[in-house]
């Protein structure tokens, strides 16, 4: 019988929490032997992992159980449960320092890390640059989540043999996603001054594809599903339903980066364009908006005091030039795409493939 929510239907979010709680709790104590002095490093991850939608860790366990993953136990269960948690771990080191190159001010309505870390330093009074002590502070928890996400994997307590499948997966996401990370970096200091229209709308979609497509959704799936035994057919038909969706999940979340209320996102209004982001949406506005409004994005972007009045002009503008509507269309198409190879998935179970097409609206429909 189908999951009433790929979340909630089994658990996942509390039980996933447990988990991660669970892990802190064992990290805790290792770094107990450097003294008090850890708990601030483990405070800014333990605050990340207390939240969020969970999407990868559902995408994660449901790729295991819709192939039919071992689940003939509560034990078997748990420990996919556990493989799972280590994919917001893995988030967790992404957020530490995306904050960190995007120098981002709050996270989920709180201060980031390294402004955790800066305020620290400035309280204590201690020698040096409280903002390098900061970033450093920052980048030092996200290396860390790095290293527990291959721990807690490890040892979830997945069958050997699953793991061994599951392996090479979790180590090209790993990799991929510095690469994709590398890649945003790159594009935004080369500029789009020597690209056409189109040229821009695929520069945009190939670090959407590295940077947050394929390790939000296709290679969480992916781990899950090679880790149960898919076979190739089963994976190629996944593998398309990740690239599809994850790129819906990324356009969505562009449009949320101008359009989102502060007090759903965490985030200040506007901070995409603050932030100076090259995205589709800013493509298609360049492209379809008038001469003054094109003219207002491109010297808005990437102005850090930008103020509310000039982010609510760029937002007409962009809603004026067709670009937040052909951004939706394009969310919609691969959406379709998503729900098309998932129908070509001929083994999912029927909970699978009832949970992984409602992971689809929870990716797609959503304000956060």
């Amino acid at each position: 019988m189908p999951c009433a929510h790929p979340l909630d239907g089994v658990d996942l979010h509390r039980r996933v929490q447990q988990a991660l709680d669970r892990h802190l709790e064992h990290q805790r104590g290792v770094l107990a032997e450097l003294g008090e002095p850890m708990d601030p490093l483990v405070d800014v991850i333990a605050h990340l992992l207390s939240g969020g939608k969970r999407l990868r860790a559902a995408f994660l366990y449901w790729g295991w159980r819709a192939l039919g993953g071992e689940r003939d136990s509560d034990e078997a269960d748990e420990a996919a449960v556990r493989a799972s948690s280590a994919m917001e771990i893995f988030q967790a080191a992404a957020l530490l320092h995306d904050d960190v190159m995007d120098n981002s001010d709050l996270r989920r309505g709180r201060p980031t890390a390294h402004r955790v870390f800066a305020a620290l330093h400035r309280e204590q009074g201690w020698n040096g640059d409280p903002d390098r002590f900061g970033l450093a502070g920052a980048i030092l928890a996200g290396d860390l989540c790095l290293n527990w996400t291959d721990e807690v994997f490890a040892t979830s307590g997945l069958p050997a043999a699953a793991l061994e499948r599951a392996r090479p997966e979790l180590d090209r996401m790993r990799t991929q996603l510095m690469g994709g990370q590398f890649l945003d970096v790159l594009e935004g200091a080369r500029g789009w001054a020597d690209l056409d229209y189109s040229q821009r709308i695929e520069a945009c979609r190939t670090v959407i594809r590295h940077k947050s497509a394929r390790y939000s959704v296709q290679q969480p799936l992916l781990i899950g599903a090679r880790a149960a035994g898919a076979s190739t057919q089963a994976l190629d038909a996944l593998a398309t339903y990740g690239d599809r969706l994850g790129e819906a999940f990324q356009l969505r979340d562009d449009i949320l980066g101008v359009f989102g209320d502060p007090s759903e996102t965490g985030k200040p209004a506007g901070d995409d364009l603050r932030e100076g982001k090259h995205t589709v949406l800013i493509a298609h506005a360049l492209e379809h908006a008038d001469a003054s409004g094109a003219e207002l994005i491109a010297a808005s972007l990437g102005d850090p005091d930008l103020d509310d009045e000039t982010v609510a002009a760029c937002r007409q503008v962009l809603v004026d030039s067709g670009a937040v509507g052909r951004t939706e269309q394009m969310i919609s198409d691969a959406a379709q795409d998503a729900l098309a190879a998932l129908a070509a998935a001929s083994e999912l179970t029927e909970e699978g493939r009832h949970a992984l097409t409602e992971l689809v609206a929870i990716c797609t429909d959503r304000a956060t």
